[in-house]
């Protein structure tokens, strides 16, 4: 049993870092092109000033995104091998097993969709701008 308490360890630790690495997509390409839809470019520029590492996310945005694919990836062959592992016979720890499972898939798939939202203000929305 304590080979598959840690196997959920280890799931669910590589859906936070997941989680953060997606997070990093939107500050990286999203948060910029929202602040200046929505005519708020001086708030973005005060916040530049005031954490200027926003400005190396976006000018070394492939190897973040890079890097939040292959943490996603991880993340979600740790959850398909997951899939299948039993949880304690004890109705409590059942319980509580099921709910961190739960619990961290819905993680993971709120990462996928960060994921593909940073993707799309990073690579997508420069491009179309471009044909128009």
């Amino acid at each position: 049993m304590g080979t598959d308490t840690e196997f959920m360890r280890q799931t669910q630790a590589a859906s936070w870092l997941a989680f953060f690495g997606s997070t990093s997509t939107l500050f990286c390409c999203a948060l910029p092109a929202i602040f200046v839809t929505l005519g708020a470019g001086a708030t973005f520029s005060s916040l530049i000033s005031a954490a200027p590492q926003l400005v190396w996310l976006s000018e070394y945005k492939e190897t973040v995104f890079g890097a939040a694919a292959f943490l996603l990836l991880v993340a979600g062959i740790l959850h398909w091998r997951a899939r299948s592992q039993p949880c304690p016979t004890d109705p409590a720890l059942a319980r509580m097993c099921a709910r961190t499972r739960r619990f961290s898939l819905t993680i993971y798939g709120f990462s996928v969709a960060v994921f593909f939202v940073g993707s799309f203000f990073a690579f997508v929305a420069p491009w179309l701008e471009r044909q128009t």
